[in-house]
């Protein structure tokens, strides 16, 4: 089995056909549903948040059987993610994409589960503790992309399940969960 770092790759990564976008319909769905599984496993395994079209992917070439997958291709895949709500163009000519191995709903569970688990109701932690302090390292929340984060905490807040307070600069927010949970 090939690894790319510590990371399992599928058997179909040294497929050659499969970097190339098939005109078979059916055969089409199954490729772009295999490259959408493994765009989210490796994402999530190496806690990689954007994949920028315009620069080198490693999933996206395999040097051991010579092929990349084209522009294109990588463009109908990240779409596919696009539309299933995986992920969001983060610029108007689709260049940069935010993959969301976790739904924004997801991680707002995430988070919800994480405090309850670890005793921090009613506890205020910074979004930098969120993203890299002592409590969730071994987590997925360690090095979340504060994007994403800020995302599922207003989705938390919308709920009446966390409030946020601004700090006196963008990087100053703190979280604070709803003992109510």
């Amino acid at each position: 089995m090939q690894r790319l770092g510590d990371f399992r790759l599928p058997p179909f990564f040294n497929y050659p056909p499969y970097f190339t976008l098939q005109p078979v319909r059916e055969t089409r769905e199954k490729q772009v549903q295999l490259w959408k599984d493994l765009i989210l496993d490796y994402c999530r395994s190496q806690k990689i948040y954007i994949i920028s079209l315009e620069e080198d992917f490693p999933l996206f070439s395999n040097p051991k059987i010579e092929r990349s997958l084209s522009h294109e291709a990588k463009e109908v895949f990240l779409a596919a993610l696009v539309n299933e709500g995986r992920a969001e163009w983060m610029d108007k000519g689709h260049k940069k994409c935010l993959i969301l191995w976790l739904r924004i709903q997801d991680w707002a569970n995430y988070i919800l589960n994480f405090v309850k688990d670890n005793g921090l109701e009613d506890n205020v932690m910074t979004v930098e503790e969120i993203r890299s302090g002592i409590e969730t390292r071994g987590t997925e929340l360690a090095g979340i992309d504060r994007g994403v984060l800020m995302r599922a905490l207003k989705l938390l807040e919308q709920k009446g399940k966390a409030a946020i307070f601004k700090g006196s600069s963008a990087d100053d927010e703190d979280a604070k969960e709803n003992p109510a949970l």
